[in-house]
């Protein structure tokens, strides 16, 4: 199995990552991607990727963190040069908090997605990791203008409704669903868990942040914790966890291009 998102370079896990990637093997959970939130941040997520070769990370600026510029590009542009670089992002909108401003962020936004589409055009292409919270309806119409695959998104920690799955999925994306989809009072989100067809579903921790049932509560989330959300997603969709098991690594090798030894 694949934790497809979680946040290794995090304080969180400073004193001891190494147990913590292989506390996730031990699990079975056998690739980890740690994502990158800043360009500052981008160098750190290569070292460990490169120090760990079941661990791959990602390339951008998330919109929480898109005051803290200025933001350095070309430092995106020669991480995802990289061979364990495996996807841009994240990024995306967050209408949750007050700060940054909105207009920080859609600047920041409008920036990268420039900038990644003229990296697609000198030949590097990744998957886009999504960070969207409670702007939907804001996000996904600034996406449909770009020249961007809508197949090459995926909607991280998914925490809308049904009808914004629905959005999500008509927009042509994948949605990947955190240790939230197993709290009891998430019933919009299982609801929309279970509407997400087969081929556009992933999993994933963002550890350090929200421990699945039965870890509720604890901080760090540990990337060995997903199997407890694919669990808990196989039970709620009515499939037998092997076959949902099997059918989370193709969708999440397809994506990332990343071969899972399981």
């Amino acid at each position: 199995m694949i934790d497809t998102h979680c946040h290794l370079t995090f304080p969180d896990f400073a004193e001891d990552i190494g147990d913590v990637v292989e506390e996730a093997r031990a699990a079975g959970v056998d690739e980890l991607i740690t994502i990158c939130t800043t360009t500052q941040n981008v160098e750190e997520c290569v070292h460990v990727a490169d120090l760990f070769e079941n661990v791959w990370c990602s390339a951008g600026v998330h919109p929480l963190y898109a005051d803290q510029g200025p933001h350095d590009w070309q430092a995106l542009a020669r991480a995802a040069r990289h061979p364990k670089c495996v996807a841009w992002g994240e990024l995306g909108l967050d209408n949750h908090y007050d700060k940054p401003l909105r207009t920080i962020q859609d600047e920041v936004l409008s920036e990268q997605l420039a900038f990644i589409e003229a990296q697609r055009d000198s030949g590097v292409e990744l998957p886009i990791v999504l960070h969207c919270r409670e702007a939907f309806d804001d996000l996904i119409p600034i996406l449909r203008a770009t020249s961007l695959d809508p197949a090459r998104f995926v909607f991280h920690c998914f925490t809308g409704d049904e009808a914004d799955a629905r959005k999500c999925l008509d927009f042509g994306a994948m949605i990947s669903f955190t240790g939230v989809v197993t709290y009891p009072n998430a019933k919009d989100v299982q609801a929309a868990a279970r509407l997400v067809p087969d081929d556009r579903i992933m999993v994933e921790t963002d550890a350090p942040f929200l421990s699945p049932v039965p870890h509720r509560g604890k901080r760090p989330c540990r990337p060995a914790w997903v199997r407890h959300t694919a669990a808990f997603l196989a039970q709620l969709r009515g499939i037998e966890f092997e076959d949902f098991h099997a059918r989370l690594n193709a969708n999440s090798e397809r994506f990332f291009g990343i071969r899972v030894n399981s």
